[in-house]
């Protein structure tokens, strides 16, 4: 068990379903096609980075695993800059890991086809496991972070400790309420869900916030934001295009309500960012009561 996290196992049987990792997560308030070549180069830095043993198969359009050939890897390439709006699943080259994935939600630019999809974003998500982390450090971890960010036109973005793993198998959502509220800092999400629904507003907290336009204007700016942050090991860094990133702390963390720590720099970072924070109004995305939905989202807050 790390200092920073616990070792999180969660199973069916002998097959592992959900386990602690790093999420990374961004958002894209343009259409796929004004993103597709920053989505296929983010996408190859991610592979570049882990390695030609992380990923091996992805999911195709009737849902059955292919194995991620380098002429696959052409085709995909190719489907991605040439759809209008392209769903990917790259995913771990063994069954039953959950280590490594990308994936993207693309919308077109008419996706807001009605009063439930009007705000839809395109949506960049990918995994490291914990080992990864001890293996490389977190510094390394945070440069790989900003690389990514840097080749994405993103609106917001979000990086740090995650359940990973298949979060809708009847019964895993029973097994994660069981230490979800004990460890905060783990973040909880159904991507494809809230890519319709969160448009230019932020999920946070995490180790590191990424804010683009407009919600780094709406907070006030880099300088608005520093002179509101003053937990120790918080920072607030300009990046190009007119964004932002907030880092608490050299390591991210999960918290441990249990033995009382609650992440203070997470909960003050929480305060500020909530004009412009992103609310779930969809329980069953996650199953979760409407009750358990509004104390997670209000974890750092309440």
């Amino acid at each position: 068990m790390s200092d920073h996290y616990p070792r999180i196992r969660l199973t069916y049987g002998e097959l592992l379903l959900v386990r602690e990792g790093l999420s990374f997560v961004f958002f894209m308030d343009r259409p796929h096609q004004e993103v597709a070549q920053a989505v296929v180069t983010a996408m190859e830095t991610y592979l570049h980075a882990v390695g030609p043993g992380a990923i091996g198969r992805y999911a195709s359009e009737d849902g059955e695993w292919i194995d991620l050939t380098e002429q696959e890897r052409s085709g995909i390439r190719a489907e991605l800059l040439e759809q209008k709006s392209p769903l990917l699943l790259l995913h771990d080259a063994e069954d039953s890991r959950y280590q490594y994935r990308f994936e993207y939600f693309g919308k077109a630019h008419d996706a807001a086809i009605s009063p439930k999809r009007r705000d839809p974003v395109c949506a960049v998500r990918c995994w490291l496991p914990t080992e990864y982390l001890e293996q490389h450090g977190p510094t390394e971890v945070r440069e790989l972070a900003l690389k990514i960010a840097s080749l994405l036109p993103f609106c917001s973005g979000h990086v740090g400790l995650a359940f990973n793993g298949e979060l809708d198998v009847v019964g895993m959502m029973a097994e994660v309420r069981k230490v979800c509220f004990r460890y905060p800092g783990l973040d909880l999400l159904e991507l494809e869900h809230v890519s319709w629904e969160i448009g230019t507003r932020v999920r946070g907290p995490a180790w590191l916030t990424f804010l683009g336009q407009p919600a780094l204007a709406g907070l006030g700016g880099v300088s608005a934001l520093r002179e509101k942050l003053h937990s120790p090991g918080t920072t607030v860094e300009a990046l190009p295009g007119d964004s932002a990133v907030i880092t608490l702390g050299s390591w991210p963390e999960a918290g441990d309500t249990v033995s009382g720590n609650t992440l203070p720099s997470y909960r003050e970072l929480a305060r500020v960012l909530e004009p412009v924070l992103f609310r779930e109004q969809h329980a069953y995305s996650l199953g979760l009561s409407e009750e358990e939905l509004l104390r997670w989202e209000r974890r750092f807050l309440d």
